[in-house]
C-alpha cells in the first residue's frame, strides 16, 4: 500500500507540476523516503483505527447505530489522518526541510493522508467484518455438528437398553401382581418416550413440562427401587415458565439414582427447590462401591447445551454428605 501511495503521489506531483522530478536519482531518492514515510504513517494510523472499531463495535454496533456510527466514525477516520499527516510532515521536515511551500506541503500531506486513512479504515471495516462472518459461520457450523452429538448421546442415553430393559421386567411382575398400578406404568413409560420424541429437537422447554416429564420417570423408579426412594419439590409457581434444556433434569435425577446406593430401611430423598434463580437437586451421598467410576460425559453434553443458549453454567459440587446440582433457568427473553 504504501509503495502503491507512493507511485501515485509522485506521478500526480511530477505531471501537475506541484514538483518536478528531473533525474531518475532525484525520482528513486522521493520514492524510498516517501515510501518510507508512508509505511510509518500506515502504522501509526492502523493502530488507533482498529481501537476505534473496537470502540464502535463495543458502543454502536452496525446493527443498532448504523446511520450515526458511519458519520461519526468518518469524522474521526479523518481527524486521525489530519493529526498523523501533519506529525509526519513535521518531522520530514526537521529531518530535511521541503524547499517547497511549507503550507502547501502541510495541507496537501494532511489531505492525503486523511483520504488514504478513509481507504484503510474501510479495509479494516471489511477485513474484520468478513473475517467475523467466517468465524460465525464456522462457529455455527461447530455448533450444528455438537448438537446433533449431542442429542445423539441423549437419545442414545433415554433408549439405554438396561433402562429398558429394568423397566420391562418390573412391568412384567407388576401385571401378575397389580393390573391398575401395571396400567399406570404402561402410561407412564409411554409418556416418557413421547416426550423425549417431543423435545428432542428442542434448545429449550419450560421447567413445568421437565417437571412433568420427571414425574413419570419418577414413577418408574419408584416402583422399581420401592418405598425408599422418595423425592420432593418445592418450586414457586412463577418460575414454572422459565426455561432449561430438555431432559436436562432427567439426567441429573438418573446419576443420582444410577450412582448411589438405595438400600431399604434408608430413604434416599432427592430435593428439588429454587435459590436465585437457580433448579437445585440435592441428593444425598451414598456412592456404590462396585460401580464403575463416571466418565463425566453427561455432565459435559449438559454444560455444552447451556453454552448454546446461555453465557450461565450449570454448576456440580459435593457439600458435607450431599451432592448438588444448580441449573440455571432462562428468562424467556434469552432463549
Amino acid at each position: 500500500m504504501a509503495l502503491s501511495i507512493q507511485v501515485v503521489l509522485i506521478s500526480y506531483n511530477h505531471f501537475t507540476g506541484f514538483f518536478t522530478i528531473n533525474t531518475v536519482t532525484e525520482f528513486f531518492s522521493r520514492f524510498i523516503w516517501g515510501t518510507f514515510l508512508s509505511y510509518i504513517a500506515s502504522l501509526f494510523l492502523a493502530y488507533p483505527n482498529l481501537l476505534l472499531i473496537q470502540f464502535y463495535n463495543d458502543r454502536f454496533p452496525w446493527s443498532a447505530s448504523g446511520g450515526r456510527r458511519i458519520i461519526t466514525q468518518v469524522l474521526f477516520t479523518v481527524l486521525i489522518g489530519l493529526l498523523i499527516g501533519f506529525l509526519l510532515t513535521t518531522a520530514s521536515h526537521l529531518i530535511k526541510p521541503y524547499v517547497e511551500d511549507l503550507i502547501r506541503v502541510y495541507v496537501f500531506n494532511m489531505i492525503v493522508v486523511a483520504a488514504c486513512n478513509i481507504v484503510l479504515m474501510t479495509i479494516f471495516e471489511a477485513w474484520i467484518f468478513f473475517y467475523q462472518q467466517s468465524e460465525a459461520e464456522k462457529r455455527n457450523n461447530e455448533l450444528v455438528r455438537e448438537l446433533s452429538e449431542i442429542r445423539f448421546e441423549v437419545l442414545k442415553n433415554q433408549m439405554n437398553p438396561h433402562f429398558m430393559f429394568n423397566s420391562l421386567n418390573v412391568l412384567s411382575s407388576l401385571i401378575e401382581e397389580d393390573v391398575e398400578k401395571s396400567q399406570r406404568f404402561i402410561e407412564e413409560f409411554s409418556n416418557i418416550y413421547r416426550y423425549v420424541l417431543e423435545t428432542i429437537e428442542k434448545h429449550v422447554v419450560t421447567l413445568e413440562r421437565e417437571l412433568e416429564f420427571a414425574h413419570s420417570y419418577m414413577y418408574l423408579q419408584q416402583i422399581r427401587h420401592g418405598d425408599e426412594l422418595t423425592w420432593s419439590v418445592e418450586i414457586p409457581s412463577d418460575l414454572l415458565r422459565r426455561y432449561l434444556p430438555p431432559l436436562s433434569l432427567q439426567l441429573v435425577l438418573e446419576n443420582a439414582i444410577k450412582h448411589n446406593k438405595i438400600e431399604k430401611g434408608i430413604p434416599f430423598n432427592i430435593m428439588l427447590s429454587v435459590e436465585s434463580e437457580r433448579l437445585i437437586i440435592m441428593n444425598p451421598l451414598r456412592p456404590k462401591i462396585s460401580f464403575n467410576k463416571s466418565t463425566g460425559v453427561g455432565q459435559t453434553n449438559l454444560k455444552k447445551r447451556y453454552a448454546m443458549i446461555s453465557k450461565i453454567e450449570p454448576e456440580f459440587k459435593l457439600e458435607k454428605d450431599h451432592f448438588v446440582v444448580s441449573l440455571p433457568l432462562i428468562n424467556e427473553e434469552h432463549v
